[in-house]
């Protein structure tokens, strides 16, 4: 996630669903490049820590909400990419007004009402305006991405961090043109199918 852009130093967190529903999640405190298989914090969806040498993220919460409230989601990606952050801060949502996004998050990217970091009341936030949607933006925070897969979760953070520099510039410009509603319902559409198609 450094390396992309999303985020930097030890900010931000990952997690994937195994194959026997436990979560494995980044160590709290520790650089990427020194995140390895041992260290990830292995949990059970209840909270549980069942392995690894790592203290599981602050953020554990608001993973393990993701992963009980929809049973489909195997990727969990929380980052602090700066121009989704800089929609997050003004509290504004990011518009789906190019194809891509709505292929990746189903609609614009909502903003989540602001909550103290590592709270429940954060989780529940997110959950809340999640929805259907792949991706949630948490007011004065950042941004949280669903997927079938960690990899997933990354590429719809970097589609939705591109987008939202697009969107930035576009509002630059003289404001965001939405597309026609039909093509934005059949994009959503893409969307939700594919959605359809992650593991149950």
């Amino acid at each position: 996630m450094e390396r992309a852009g999303l985020t930097v130093g030890t900010a931000g967190n990952v997690s994937g669903r195994r194959g026997d529903g436990a979560i494995c999640l980044t160590p709290s405190s520790t650089p990427y490049a020194d995140v390895t298989p041992d260290n990830l914090a292995v949990l059970s969806v209840g909270g549980e820590h069942l392995g690894g040498s790592g203290q599981p993220s602050t953020e554990k919460a608001m993973h393990l909400a993701c992963y009980n409230a929809f049973a489909e989601v195997g990727g969990v990606v929380h980052c602090h990419a700066p121009h989704a952050s800089m929609f997050a801060v003004a509290h504004r949502p990011i518009p789906a007004s190019i194809e891509e996004v709505i292929v990746y998050v189903g609609g614009d990217v909502p903003v989540a009402d602001y909550a103290v970091t590592g709270t429940q009341e954060l989780a529940d936030e997110v959950v809340r305006h999640l929805g259907d949607r792949g991706a949630v933006l948490m007011a004065n925070h950042g941004l949280l991405c669903v997927g079938k897969s960690p990899a997933d979760a990354l590429h719809t953070a970097l589609v939705v961090e591109h987008t939202a520099k697009i969107m930035f510039g576009a509002q630059v410009l003289g404001g965001v043109e939405p597309l026609p509603p039909k093509t934005a319902e059949d994009f959503a559409g893409v969307y939700a199918y594919i959605r359809s198609t992650w593991r149950p």
